[in-house]
């Protein structure tokens, strides 16, 4: 059961979108590999050009801080000056409910 999120948000520079989303099917892999992530979403804003989220879940506090300190997340911010016109904003949740 999901106790605990992640929810960042992505804004891609103009024209970095088939960019971004290659990136993003990148790091879905890598997160893949991750036992303590037990989700993994990354959407795109339907009408607003280049707005990105990614939403993602754990059951610890241990497996999102393994997750925050992993691959994925390195090469986020390895990636983010080149794909991003603002820096990604990551914000931690606690899970209140859920289906």
């Amino acid at each position: 059961m999901a106790k605990f999120a992640l929810l960042v948000e992505l804004k891609a520079k103009p024209g970095k979108e088939s960019e971004v989303e290659a990136f993003l099917e990148k790091e879905a892999s890598l997160a893949r590999k991750e036992s303590g992530t037990l989700s993994w979403h990354a959407a795109k804003i339907e009408g607003e050009p280049g707005a990105y989220w990614i939403f993602d879940t754990f059951g610890d506090e241990a497996a999102r801080e393994t997750h925050l300190n992993g691959e994925a997340a390195q090469e986020l911010v390895e990636k983010a000056e080149e794909l991003f016109s603002v820096a990604p904003k990551v914000s931690k949740l606690q899970v209140v409910a859920q289906k």
